[in-house]
């Protein structure tokens, strides 16, 4: 698919510019740029669920799935069924909807909530009911916004599995990480700044624990004095197109 000169305005507030950029099929981006730079928009537009202001969108897929950064506990469903209806709209079957959904229920350690009104979970668990409902049918592309909010650790590690699945079933992957949990190795990388995206290097690859650089690339470790501090700089790490891995709090 292809953005061509895509712009977003909110008023006369400029948020994206002239952006212009290809996915293909196993493409794994990692978006970056500051707080406040057209993330979210920009992964609303290419979602579909945004009109640009400027500029078109071709060639999405059918199938795309959309998790956005908060998502929308405000709904009159309980965990189970929520994910049933939303199975339904996407044309499954009673019986495979229901096959479908425990499978996603199990994939995401939901099994204890499913009679919880969406309204009543905590954001990390509302965060794990957005991932299961956006794998319900395999996505041809996957937009993953800040997914590691509020996750717990054995959550987390289900993620980068996703990305993984669907990249490699052909499909592709945009997802932004301000925290640097994301143990995900993009294929490429975009940066958001006043309203441009500009494609940026890939960093090295690290090894899985983190502790080497497989492919020939550089680590450096470096200790922060707090969590609030290793966010911070991880986040802006991103931002500039390095591969970051957070331990104990601190970037690395």
């Amino acid at each position: 698919m292809g953005l061509v000169g895509v712009g977003v305005r909110y008023g006369r507030h400029e948020v994206l510019a002239g952006v212009s950029t290809t996915l293909a099929a196993g493409d794994v981006v990692h978006l970056g740029g500051p707080n406040g730079a057209g993330k979210s928009s920009l992964l609303r537009v290419i979602a579909g669920v945004q009109r640009p202001s400027t500029g078109q969108v071709t060639g999405r897929p059918q199938v795309v799935a959309w998790l956005p950064d908060r998502f929308p506990r405000r709904q009159p469903f309980t965990v189970r069924t929520y994910l049933l209806a939303q199975a339904a709209i996407r044309g499954l079957r009673p019986d495979a909807a229901a096959r479908t959904v425990d499978a996603q229920v199990e994939r995401f350690l939901l099994g204890d909530m499913t009679a919880t009104r969406l309204r009543d979970l905590s954001k990390g668990s509302a965060q794990k009911v957005g991932l299961a409902q956006a794998l319900l049918v395999p996505p041809e592309l996957l937009l993953l916004d800040e997914p590691w909010s509020g996750l717990d650790a054995t959550a987390r590690t289900a993620v980068p599995e996703v990305v993984a699945e669907v990249a490699g079933r052909g499909g592709a992957v945009v997802l932004t990480d301000h925290h640097g949990f994301s143990g995900v190795v993009p294929t490429r990388r975009w940066g958001v700044t006043d309203g441009r995206l500009d494609e940026l290097p890939t960093a090295g690859r690290t090894s899985p624990d983190g502790s080497g650089a497989p492919d020939g690339g550089s680590v450096v470790e470096v200790r922060v004095p707090d969590a609030a501090a290793a966010a911070a700089l991880a986040a802006d790490l991103g931002a500039l197109g390095y591969d970051v891995a957070v331990r104990d709090g601190s970037p690395r």
